[in-house]
C-alpha cells in the first residue's frame, strides 16, 4: 500500500522552491526593473537551475506578474487578518496604519515594485495594476471601509466621510517616505533613520487615537496599547515570504 506522506513532502518541497524562487525574483525586480533583472541571476540566487525556473514559469514577464501576485497576496492576507481580529473598530484601524508604516520601512523590494508599478500606470500600462486593485487593494480597501464604518456607527470614531478618515491616515504614511530626500536636505535629518522612524511611528498613532475617536481619552488608551502590541521591526527584512502581521486578540473594548 502506497503511503501518501511522500507526495505531501514533495509538495512541500515546491512550495518551499517556489517561494525561494519569488524571493530572489522580487529582490532582483525591485533592484534592477522588469527589463534589466536576469533570471540566470535569479536562479542562481534561488539556488535552483534556469530550467527549473522555466519549467514554472514560461518566461521572465510571467515570473514578474507571480511575484507581484505573490507579495500583494501575503499584504492583503495579513491586512484582512488585523481587520477581522477581536478588537474593537477604532484598534483595528489603528494597527493597520500602524502595519502600513512598518512594511514601508522593513520592505523596501515591495516598496520599489510598487512605484515602478505606479510609474506604468501613469505611463498608461495599467494591465498588471489593474489586476492587482481588483484582485488585492478593493478587498483591503472594502473590509477598511467597513471596519470605520462600524467604529461611526457604535460612537468610537468621528463621523466622517470614512474615506477621508482613509485617505488621511494612510496617506500620512505615503507622504512621510516619499518625502524623505526632500525633508533631509531641508532639515538635515535622515526620516528613515532608526530613532526618527520610532517617533514618527509612535506620533502618528498617538495623533490618530486624538484625532479619530469620539472619547480622546479612550483613543490615547488604545493607541498605547496597538503601540505596545507591535514592536517596531529590528531591521529591513530580506525576504518578502508573506508573514502575518502580529494581530491584537482580545475582547472588544467596551464604549463607555
Amino acid at each position: 500500500m502506497t503511503s501518501s506522506a511522500p507526495t505531501r513532502t514533495q509538495a512541500e518541497r515546491a512550495d518551499q522552491t517556489r517561494t525561494r524562487i519569488f524571493d530572489a525574483a522580487v529582490r532582483q525586480f525591485s533592484e534592477n526593473g522588469l527589463a534589466g533583472a536576469r533570471t540566470e541571476q535569479i536562479a542562481e540566487e534561488a539556488g535552483v537551475n534556469k530550467a527549473l525556473l522555466y519549467y514554472y514559469f514560461k518566461s521572465k514577464e510571467d515570473l514578474y506578474a507571480a511575484s507581484l501576485e505573490f507579495v500583494f497576496e501575503g499584504v492583503r492576507t495579513a491586512s484582512i487578518a488585523v481587520l477581522e481580529a477581536n478588537a474593537s473598530a477604532g484598534e483595528r484601524f489603528l494597527q493597520i496604519v500602524l502595519s502600513s508604516f512598518d512594511r514601508s520601512y522593513s520592505h523596501p523590494a515591495l516598496q520599489s515594485l510598487i512605484h515602478q508599478e505606479m510609474v506604468r500606470l501613469h505611463h498608461g500600462e495599467e494591465h498588471r495594476m489593474a489586476r492587482m486593485a481588483e484582485m488585492f487593494f478593493r478587498p483591503m480597501w472594502d473590509k477598511l471601509k467597513e471596519v470605520l464604518e462600524e467604529g461611526i456607527a457604535s460612537g468610537e470614531l468621528i463621523r466622517v466621510d470614512p474615506a477621508q478618515i482613509r485617505y488621511a491616515s494612510m496617506g500620512a504614511n505615503v507622504f512621510y517616505f516619499l518625502s524623505a530626500p526632500l525633508t533631509r536636505l531641508a532639515f538635515g535629518i535622515n526620516p528613515l533613520e532608526r530613532s526618527e522612524l520610532e517617533l514618527r511611528r509612535k506620533a502618528a498613532i498617538e495623533f490618530l487615537g486624538q484625532a479619530i475617536f469620539m472619547n480622546r481619552e479612550q483613543g490615547a488608551r488604545v493607541a498605547a496599547r496597538v503601540l505596545a502590541a507591535t514592536p517596531m521591526p529590528e531591521n529591513r527584512e530580506n525576504s518578502l515570504t508573506p508573514r502575518k502581521l502580529r494581530v491584537i486578540k482580545k475582547d472588544k473594548v467596551r464604549h463607555k
